[in-house]
């Protein structure tokens, strides 16, 4: 389990260089934790850099009640080690016929934070997912009313769909409808990836947010054909063209508050992704701040970097800002290949690669932050 340095970091807090930066603590708006083994394992790669995380529901069976939420908060607060200053966000996973009361009661005693929206066989663990937005409209009402914050894996998944066009079509075709028929529901499109959503976004109100990846800011679909099939670089939404990548990249260093930081980490042991149907998703949370550093830097948007990081998903969400801050220095290190978690190998985002900055420490925010 990682582990890192938690003495209060000196004085120059919030002072960027080109060698050093220190930003007040970051939350993950979009992980899997998995469950067992491999959930006692990964946990802490999350919590050794994040304060919290909204935790996908989609295991199995799904997280679709309070009871159920409960429990798996439970365990993974079990899986880290004593004193972990780390919080788990729950969330629903929205079925065809899911209680609407039970989403309600969860939310007002503070068990659930959102609810989840998988098409049914959108991705890894959704065959129980909606398979007609108009039959969860109900929830969607009472969500609005309470002010739930609605999740949305924006895919379209008719078998005809090019799957480097379901997330535009999801847009046009379901989003649009959602928004339109629900104006004060609140709305996270996670882990973007092409411009039309990106412009979707901008172009909506306050209530429309959306989540970018590190992975989809580092690589486009020629990655995972680099001297041939690349496995561990597929995941759901599918990278896209570099016009797309470089979207994203200003939409996530242009400052916006509607965009903010969510890994999608999602892992999976090797078997599962060298197959001859490879599970979709990328482990990245062994790098994932280094990788946000990484592509801020290379945007010459350093200083932007907290804001997408620490301080946007918070304020849309309605919760504090954090008071600990985490350094990040340019030091190049190598990733490992592979780790072996709960007796199962997987292998991370940029395996054997180099990347140029590291996360150095942890420490509490001062009177000069």
């Amino acid at each position: 389990m990682p582990t890192f340095n938690q003495a209060p970091v000196r004085q120059e807090i919030n002072i960027q260089s080109p060698r050093r930066v220190i930003i007040r603590q970051p939350d993950d708006w979009h992980v899997h934790l998995r469950d067992g083994p491999m959930l006692a394992s990964v946990a802490g790669y999350t919590a050794r850099q994040f304060a919290r995380a909204i935790v996908m529901p989609n295991l199995v069976p799904p997280v679709t009640t309070m009871a159920a939420a409960i429990a798996y908060r439970d365990r993974i607060i079990a899986a880290l080690p004593l004193d972990t200053a780390f919080t788990p966000l729950m969330t629903a996973y929205l079925t065809d016929d899911i209680d609407a009361s039970e989403i309600e009661r969860g939310f007002q005693e503070g068990v659930l934070t959102a609810c989840k929206l998988y098409p049914a066989h959108a991705t890894t663990n959704s065959a129980h997912g909606v398979t007609d937005v108009r039959k969860i409209y109900g929830v969607l009402a009472a969500m609005e009313r309470i002010g739930m914050p609605l999740l949305l894996h924006g895919e379209a998944t008719d078998r005809h769909v090019d799957i480097f066009d379901r997330e535009a079509v999801f847009i046009d075709r379901i989003l649009t409808k959602i928004v339109a028929n629900f104006p004060a529901l609140k709305i996270v499109l996670e882990h973007i990836t092409t411009r039309e959503a990106v412009q979707f976004v901008e172009a909506a109100g306050p209530l429309l947010a959306a989540t970018i990846t590190p992975h989809h800011l580092m690589i486009n679909r020629n990655a995972m054909f680099e001297g041939g099939i690349r496995p561990h670089l597929y995941c759901l939404p599918v990278a896209k063209r570099e016009v797309h990548r470089l979207a994203l990249r200003k939409a996530a260093t242009s400052g916006n508050p509607k965009f903010f930081l969510g890994t999608d980490s999602a892992p999976h042991a090797v078997g599962d992704k060298e197959t001859a149907c490879g599970c979709a998703g990328i482990f990245n949370a062994p790098v994932a701040l280094e990788c946000y550093a990484t592509a801020f830097d290379e945007e010459n948007a350093l200083d932007k970097l907290e804001a997408f990081a620490s301080e946007n998903g918070p304020k849309f969400y309605g919760l504090p800002l954090n008071e600990n801050t985490v350094c990040l220095e340019k030091t190049e290190w190598r990733v490992e290949a592979d780790f072996a978690l709960g007796g199962i190998t997987v292998v991370p985002f940029l395996a054997s690669g180099l990347v140029p900055w590291k996360l150095s420490g942890r420490g509490a925010v001062t009177s000069d932050y």
